[in-house]
């Protein structure tokens, strides 16, 4: 029997090393993460709303929209899908609905944040907090919603950026006394800001590293041995894949020819294996209607 998502995520958490779940903003970057050897992946919701709108996090995506991209990831891939669920989409009743949509969905952990709706991404400025008295109850909501299924809960607090290290410490303990599985404060830009949330948050914690920040110094050792048990590079495939396209179209535009690119894409035959083409092919050998 196949061991569910979100048990095989709670095992690596408990086994000790860090797990280290790079962003993946579709299925097909989710599968590319899994073929990386990752023991997880992270469906950001910066990402998701980029590849689905083209447009920023500003909270334009629909639990619906969310949802469905988290259930298309966690189709794709075999190893835990951690997701993206904003602020829960409105009051107790859509948060109850939002967690057991996750839960059917088949994903492995979701995060909720304390932001006022329409929230913003953790590294914008402008974000507006909820009391943190009522994330609570919201979370507990969460919690109650989710029930007996497999399903881990991660607090996440923008108070980061909107009110400093302080509140978002004492937020993050606030809903560790809550009960939520894991906490996040999301939106870390220095390397002062990780050992200040490593040092003052004790238990099972969460870190998001985004590039060109100067807390991306910081490698997974460094943050294992700080104390984080999951590990986030949100964008570091979106935005390497954003660049390898511009830059691919540019040259194509230039020249007429993608035989100009200074480093080929994949073959056909390499882009077929990351599709699982093969599978579906002996699916049709077997069972396909018989050549006449």
């Amino acid at each position: 029997m196949t061991e569910h998502p979100a048990l095989r995520l709670k095992r690596l958490l408990a086994a000790g090393p860090i797990v280290h779940a790079p962003g993946a903003f579709d299925a097909l970057s989710a599968r590319l993460v899994e073929r990386a050897g990752f023991p997880a992946v992270y469906m950001t919701g910066f990402g998701a709303t980029a590849a689905r709108l083209g447009q920023p996090d500003i909270g334009l995506l629909t639990q619906t929209e969310m949802t469905t991209h988290a259930r298309d990831m966690a189709r794709a891939v075999g190893i835990p899908v951690i997701a993206d669920a904003d602020t829960g989409y409105g009051g107790p009743s859509n948060i109850e609905r939002t967690v057991r949509e996750h839960v059917q969905a088949g994903v492995a952990a979701i995060h909720l944040e304390d932001q006022v709706a329409p929230k913003r991404c953790g590294q914008m400025a402008g974000i507006r907090l909820i009391d943190a008295r009522e994330n609570m109850r919201r979370l507990q909501c969460a919690m109650r919603s989710r029930g007996d299924d497999a399903l881990l809960l991660i607090a996440r607090t923008d108070a980061l950026p909107a009110a400093g290290i302080d509140e978002a410490v004492a937020r993050a303990l606030r809903y560790q006394d809550a009960g939520a599985d894991l906490v996040f404060v999301d939106g870390i830009k220095t390397v002062a800001e990780v050992e200040a949330v490593a040092r003052r948050v004790p238990g099972p914690k969460v870190v998001s590293i985004v590039d060109g920040t100067e807390a991306a110094a910081l490698g997974c050792a460094d943050l294992q041995q700080m104390g984080f048990s999951l590990l986030f590079h949100a964008v570091t495939a979106l935005f390497c894949a954003a660049r390898a396209v511009e830059q691919a179209l540019a040259v194509l535009k230039a020249h007429g020819t993608p035989r100009a690119l200074p480093q080929p894409g994949m073959s056909y035959a390499e882009f077929s294996q990351v599709v699982g083409l093969a599978d579906h092919q002996r699916l049709d050998e077997a069972f396909g209607a018989p050549a006449s």
